[in-house]
């Protein structure tokens, strides 16, 4: 039987985190980094991810359809004819909802507000959830770096396709959309630009990671990745930090 303090001890190891290996651009391994507990170990929950996944994307909405109600459109300022004597139906202007060339009733309108206001600490939970599913699945590789330091779009095919080798990362060379999400620690335009054209693959900054684009790629590829979990652990609250930590 486990003692109190057996218990605490375990709960600290597993607190400090799990290795992961590192690989180069030609898919050899090449070290391993240690990942956060606090990031890569968070428990999933549903109704939080579809709040922040609902409320990003309905934040990114445009809304650009827009109809003119009768209040805007031009015209029907005089009363079409007399109210009473002519046996038509009454009617006090010609640009009615129910007229042609008349207002649209209930239509799309652009000043309409979709946004929704999601607090810091609920994004950055939602990002931890996505990147723990996602180290869970073996769907997230991390590699030292693709050594590019001029655009070449034929060099970032390649490194793909070498990674791909590496069991469990297969798709890394299908054609299908999404295929990977590329996310550099520090991007460069040759960086960039080389993986542009590649049209099932995405890059992002690594400030700028979210749950929606890690959700939407079937991979998760993490060029330097010391410096890439220092930044998304940058995003981990005093408090919230507390809460991961297990009590003595």
């Amino acid at each position: 039987m486990n003692t109190k303090s057996e218990k605490n001890t375990k709960s600290r190891e597993a607190s400090n985190g799990v290795e992961a290996p590192i690989y180069n651009s030609q898919g050899k391994k090449n070290g391993s980094v240690t990942l956060p507990e606090s990031v890569f170990g968070v428990v999933w929950n549903d109704s939080l991810m579809h709040q922040v996944v609902v409320g990003m994307q309905a934040n990114a909405r445009p809304t650009v359809a827009h109809t003119k109600m009768r209040g805007d459109v031009r015209g029907g300022g005089k009363k079409p004819w007399a109210q009473k004597g002519t046996g038509r139906a009454r009617h006090g202007s010609s640009r009615s909802p129910i007229w042609r060339g008349g207002g649209v009733t209930h239509g799309p309108r652009s000043d309409k507000n979709y946004s929704h206001v999601l607090p810091k600490k609920m994004r950055a939970k939602a990002l931890f959830m996505a990147l723990s599913r996602k180290f869970k699945d073996g769907e997230i590789m991390f590699v030292d770096s693709f050594g590019l330091n001029e655009p070449k779009t034929a060099a970032a095919k390649k490194s793909l396709l070498m990674l791909s080798k590496v069991s469990g990362f297969e798709k890394l060379a299908s054609k299908k959309k999404n295929a990977a999400l590329v996310a550099f620690a520090e991007p460069t335009v040759a960086s960039q630009k080389s993986f542009r054209n590649l049209g099932n693959v995405a890059t992002i900054a690594m400030r700028n990671l979210n749950p929606v684009a890690v959700l939407k790629s079937t991979y998760l590829v993490i060029e330097n990745p010391e410096a890439a979990i220092a930044i998304v652990g940058s995003r981990v609250s005093k408090k919230m930090n507390s809460k991961l930590e297990p009590k003595t």
